[in-house]
């Protein structure tokens, strides 16, 4: 049953998180791994290179050290040795202040890979995001238990299960909604400075990185994602243009986060027959550029409209940038995210992960567009009212041109 409770609505009222506190637990735990007897150099050495810095000499902790001598006769608690180490990696890794470098211990790994592949189990079919300052309801996926719930795109989400998550981070969030299939749920949003609560049971998401419809004689593909299927799945579609007379494809990349690199190569490949898809400009790893494959650019003369807005990143950023360098497309749509820069995956001990920032990506144009976005062609925007009321002027801006 679902149940939508709007009955003596609370006034809203913005709440703050203390950076202090924040900022003095990073603190303690590092100083905490002195406390356990181990090597720092011996446990990240070996990383310290990903993360930009100067392998060759010892840094000098003594600082750290004397801090740990006050706090080991004064802090009143236990020690957790493997907290201790796990909050150091994570410390090591978030001073870097670059919100794309993470470390992942075990069980955020196996999360980060099962997002990238669609596995997202049972939940109720909502994409999020941050966007000013609150992780917002990007879209609801049709068929599944937040639309028919009545949860709109924009909403904030404030609650699941009663407890506060407006302060986590989308991740974070997106770990309380799953569960198990069949078992209960309660999401509270603030739309419009309001709450609601609604209550939903959890289904399995089918959720593919790519899928494609019909509006006469133009294809319209969507990707949600890039994975290694992607690419391929597109190739797919074409199998069926000629039967169906197509002459115009709109690609949508509206709300796509990225992916694999090599996905969004395997797509360009589809319109770009090998030239150039990105510059890649590297501190450590030297400069490079990728290539579209040859042989297989079946598009390469079809009318193409591709839709953005600003949440496109990462590899849909690539591909808008690429297909508009060469003028193979008409980008419509809103400023894209702006992410241009690349992240390599390394295996760590116990199976955890390092998600490091390696390099910085540019158009084959050498444009860099990280925290600019690229801009489309023909500008049109698409509102969270838009979106609720079922209206897509960008859309039907795109079958017009």
């Amino acid at each position: 049953m679902v149940v939508m409770n709007d009955e003596k609505p609370m006034e809203w009222k913005e709440k703050r998180v203390s950076l202090g506190n924040a900022i003095i637990s990073c603190v303690v735990v590092g100083i905490v791994l002195f406390a356990v007897g181990l090597n720092f150099n011996g446990w990240f050495g070996k990383y310290l290179p990903y993360l930009g810095f100067d392998a060759g000499g010892d840094p000098d902790w003594s600082e750290l050290n004397e801090i740990y001598d006050k706090l080991a006769t004064t802090y009143n608690g236990d020690i957790s040795k493997e907290q201790a180490v796990e909050g150091a990696k994570k410390g090591l890794t978030e001073s870097l202040g670059d919100v794309y470098t993470v470390y992942m211990d075990a069980k955020e790994a196996e999360q980060f890979e099962d997002d990238l592949h669609g596995n997202v189990g049972a939940g109720i079919g909502v994409e999020m995001g941050l966007r000013d300052g609150y992780v917002r309801v990007l879209r609801t996926l049709p068929d599944n238990p937040a639309r028919k719930a009545g949860i709109l795109a924009g909403d904030i989400l404030y609650k699941v299960n009663g407890e506060e998550v407006y302060n986590l981070t989308t991740d974070e969030i997106t770990n309380k909604v799953r569960g198990e299939v069949g078992t209960d749920v309660e999401i509270t949003v603030v739309r419009d400075g309001k709450e609601k609560t609604f209550k939903m049971k959890r289904e399995t998401i089918n959720n593919v990185s790519a899928y494609v419809n019909y509006s006469g004689k133009t294809a319209i593909v969507t990707l949600t994602r890039f994975d290694e299927d992607t690419g391929r799945l597109v190739e797919g579609f074409t199998n069926d243009f000629k039967d169906k007379g197509v002459n115009k494809i709109i690609l949508d990349l509206r709300g796509n986060g990225g992916g694999y690199v090599t996905a969004a190569q395997d797509l360009l490949s589809l319109w770009l027959d090998g030239d150039n898809i990105l510059l890649q400009k590297s501190k450590h790893f030297g400069d490079s550029d990728m290539k579209a494959r040859n042989g297989k650019a079946i598009l390469k003369d079809m009318k193409t409209i591709v839709l953005v807005n600003g949440s496109t990143a990462s590899a849909s950023e690539i591909v808008a940038g690429a297909l508009q360098d060469y003028k193979k497309a008409t980008i419509v749509g809103e400023k894209t995210y702006g992410k241009g820069v690349v992240q390599n995956l390394y295996n760590i001990s116990n199976g955890a992960k390092l998600k490091v920032t390696t390099a910085a990506w540019y158009t084959p144009k050498d444009r860099s567009i990280n925290g600019t976005g690229i801009t489309p062609d023909v500008e049109v925007e698409r509102t969270f009212e838009d979106i609720n009321a079922m209206r897509d002027p960008q859309m039907d801006k795109a079958k017009k041109l």
